[in-house]
């Protein structure tokens, strides 16, 4: 449990569930390498980078906004319903936040157009940000409730990978699917499918979770990672990977897996809520590791690999003081 009296930025980075921040970094971080193969453009790849953790951080706040009534019986120590942070200051900071990062993403495209490797559709950024802002809102304000929130956070999660790969430089694709090509489509669902699992294990972690979601969660965590493996052996059959061998991809994949994948066994022979919260986060923290994997796969350099790798750093260091669930 939180310290009992914490100061007001270390509320505003719980409000915020700042280790999280960078997971979502990690992930946009991840589509812009697979999309230009480089870290190039820095000031689009910053522009995506702040709408992404705009976006959430947006998420999060108004979470708990709307659930400011179950938090007071459940976790009053929280920042809203202790009375540390304001109800009304959160709301507008949250739907403040959904305006910026809506509006860097559309930057974003635009302002790659005086560059050689200029998108094909400076515009796309905009349309996902937009689309992610929606589902951010879709996820806090009703999904949540229903036996549909983890699908929705899961299409958070999809969208934020396609915010990444929104700039490529060559958009192929058919138009109703915004000019991406059907196999761009596989890493972000193999993301978003993860994230599935993580929330479906994380649900009822504030008592003793049922076996069915732990186990449940588990299945679709595993489903996920052999989805974003299928896209790499998809990939490297037709040649569009820098000749990193594919087996080499499916052993990261897996030692990735495992590093998430204990905490969860532990959680399951005791389904107590320290346990399954420490598992969680885990597998938050190891979602770091398969977009690092991805980026390796993807580009053939190890160096862009261990960048988004290191964003774990100030994740696990800011998860000493800042809760992740």
């Amino acid at each position: 449990m939180p310290d009992p009296a914490p100061s007001k930025l270390l509320s505003w980075l719980r409000l915020c569930r700042a280790p999280n921040v960078f997971t979502a970094l990690a992930d946009v971080s991840m589509g812009f390498l697979v999309a230009r193969q480089a870290l190039d453009e820095i000031g689009v790849f910053l522009c995506l980078a702040g709408a992404s953790a705009c976006l959430y951080m947006a998420g999060m706040v108004l979470n708990d906004v709307f659930d400011v009534e179950i938090d007071r019986k459940e976790r009053p120590f929280r920042p809203l319903p202790s009375g540390l942070i304001g109800i009304g200051i959160a709301r507008v900071f949250g739907f403040g936040l959904l305006l910026v990062g809506v509006i860097l993403g559309a930057v974003a495209g635009y302002a790659a157009l005086a560059k050689e490797s200029a998108p094909d559709v400076p515009w796309r950024s905009g349309a996902i940000a937009l689309l992610l802002a929606g589902s951010v809102l879709l996820y806090d304000a009703f999904l949540k409730k229903t036996p549909l929130g983890p699908l929705g956070m899961g299409l958070c999660r999809f969208f934020n990978v396609l915010l990444g790969l929104s700039v490529a430089t060559l958009a192929t694709g058919p138009s109703w699917l915004l000019f991406y090509e059907g196999v761009d489509f596989l890493p972000a669902a193999g993301i978003g499918l993860f994230i599935v699992g993580v929330t479906w294990f994380a649900k009822g972690e504030a008592g003793r979770s049922p076996l069915l979601n732990l186990l449940g969660g588990m299945a679709v965590m595993i489903g996920g990672v052999v989805l974003v493996g299928w896209w790499g052996s998809l990939i490297h059959a037709r040649q569009l990977n820098p000749g990193i061998n594919v087996n080499y991809f499916w052993l990261l994949l897996l030692v990735m897996l495992l590093v998430g994948q204990r905490r969860c066994l532990e959680a399951v022979l005791n389904p107590e809520p320290p346990l399954v919260q420490a598992a969680v986060k885990q597998c938050i923290f190891s979602l770091i590791l398969l977009d690092a994997s991805i980026t390796v796969f993807a580009t053939g350099r190890p160096e862009l690999g261990l960048g988004v790798a290191l964003l774990l750093a100030p994740t696990m260091l800011l998860g000493r003081w800042v809760y992740s669930t």
